[in-house]
């Protein structure tokens, strides 16, 4: 009987303790994504704790229960943003396609672009204040990802793949004319005539960077755009 009884009490404790789990990642992604958005709109400096948690619909002391200063959240928001950026080149790897890969990365950059546009600014803002908070990712993570993946590209060249060309310049050129599209999308869409850009828009700016880059590569595009998984 008393084992019936401490089963049953322990499995009530992993059942709370679940609920307090998937209660605190909501709560600290509501938060993440206020501070994306303040972030984007005022930069560090004139971002304010206050105006995070009041967008986030929650106390500034539970904000700072979670995150202990404006610097934890800030680079908590930029790591994010890294990481999501960093796992849109899962397909660069030697045993891929190299157009396959090329554009099926040019695709899912364009579409965070599209889907998460603040957050490019957030880093944008980063980068144009001489990268004061995430230096040390920019010369360490970031820069080990880029001579990983260009390997690759220098392994596909070397097999005859595609022509010789720069790898590192390469995915400058692509973050340039991808993220674009979310810092300067206010210039586009004026260009354009319109007050945004559509989803067309997009999808004709990553086709069209696609098809240029690859070219440039000596590869053919893939018939099917966006490209499969």
């Amino acid at each position: 009987m008393s084992v019936a009884i401490t089963q049953h009490k322990t499995g009530r404790s992993a059942i709370a303790k679940g609920v307090r789990q998937i209660s605190r990642a909501s709560i600290e992604a509501r938060i993440l994504a206020a501070a994306e958005s303040v972030f984007a709109e005022s930069g560090f400096s004139g971002a304010t704790t206050a105006e995070i948690a009041k967008r986030a619909g929650v106390p500034k002391a539970n904000l700072h229960y979670y995150f202990k200063t404006k610097e934890d959240l800030y680079r908590q928001v930029l790591q994010g943003i890294l990481e999501l950026w960093l796992g849109t080149g899962d397909q660069i790897l030697p045993e891929f396609d190299p157009a396959q890969a090329l554009s099926h990365y040019i695709a899912a950059k364009i579409d965070l672009a599209r889907q998460r546009p603040l957050a490019s600014r957030v880093f944008a803002n980063e980068i144009i204040h001489g990268a004061p908070q995430i230096s040390d990712f920019l010369q360490d993570e970031l820069r080990d990802w880029v001579d990983r993946k260009a390997e690759v590209i220098d392994g596909w060249i070397a097999a005859g793949k595609l022509k010789p060309i720069d790898p590192r310049h390469l995915f400058f050129m692509i973050w340039a004319n991808t993220q674009t599209y979310a810092d300067f999308a206010v210039q586009i869409a004026a260009v354009l005539g319109r007050t945004q850009l559509l989803p067309e828009d997009y999808d004709k700016a990553g086709r069209q960077l696609a098809e240029i880059i690859l070219q440039g590569c000596g590869l053919t595009m893939p018939a099917q755009w966006p490209p499969a998984e």
